[in-house]
């Protein structure tokens, strides 16, 4: 507390101000804040432009729809951006979802609104001609390869090994895919934007 200044203690208060920086740093655009807090469109840019006063229950849908609490949006200090969100999973723990090539560790599974989703994958396919097609999703992906080895295919380059330790960050909407090719099947520590398409 000590660190902050007074000013920013005593300062008044814009909550179109905060609204909007919210909004802005999740890039949720005018139409989907709007959407996520089930408010009009028309209503949310009132707010946003200082035009209305909205009322206790449009502040709570406005806080539900950021993903925060309705204090945080009466704090004008730099803390109020922390979420202060957390989430453990033992070893182990995670919700599975396996497939015919991939059986996925789900992590981290009771948080929502994740602007990352990680998971943990053991790696079954041993051959290109074990997909039927290329995987491919909207956003970015992480990969880190936990043990054994794999063989990373990608539509644009040439196949590449990737051993304990390595690690690859890709566009998910390139054709992706990967074979353990290790005496045990490879497990690889997978981080990916959230997208409506992606199919694990």
């Amino acid at each position: 507390m000590s660190a902050i200044k007074a000013e920013q203690l005593f300062e008044p208060l814009k909550l179109g101000e905060k609204v909007r920086e919210i909004r802005l740093r999740n890039k949720w655009t005018l139409d989907e804040a709007a959407k996520r807090s089930s408010l009009a469109k028309s209503t949310l840019s009132k707010i946003e432009n200082e035009q209305v006063s909205p009322t206790f229950e449009v502040v709570q849908k406005l806080a539900a729809g950021l993903g925060i609490d309705v204090p945080q949006l009466f704090v004008s200090t730099p803390e109020s951006l922390i979420s202060g969100r957390r989430a453990f999973t033992r070893n182990g723990q995670g919700r599975s979802h396996p497939t015919a090539t991939y059986e996925h560790e789900l992590l981290a599974t009771e948080l929502t609104n994740k602007k990352m989703v990680p998971f943990k994958t053991t790696v079954h396919a041993r051959s290109f001609d074990d997909f039927p097609d290329w995987v491919r999703h909207s956003g970015e992906e992480f990969l880190l390869v936990l043990s054994g080895a794999i063989r990373f295919f990608s539509e644009f380059y040439e196949p590449i090994r990737l051993e304990q330790g390595d690690s690859l960050y890709y566009d998910a909407g390139m054709g992706h895919l990967c074979v353990s090719e290790s005496e045990q099947d490879a497990q690889i520590l997978w981080v990916c934007t959230p997208s409506e398409d992606l199919s694990l």
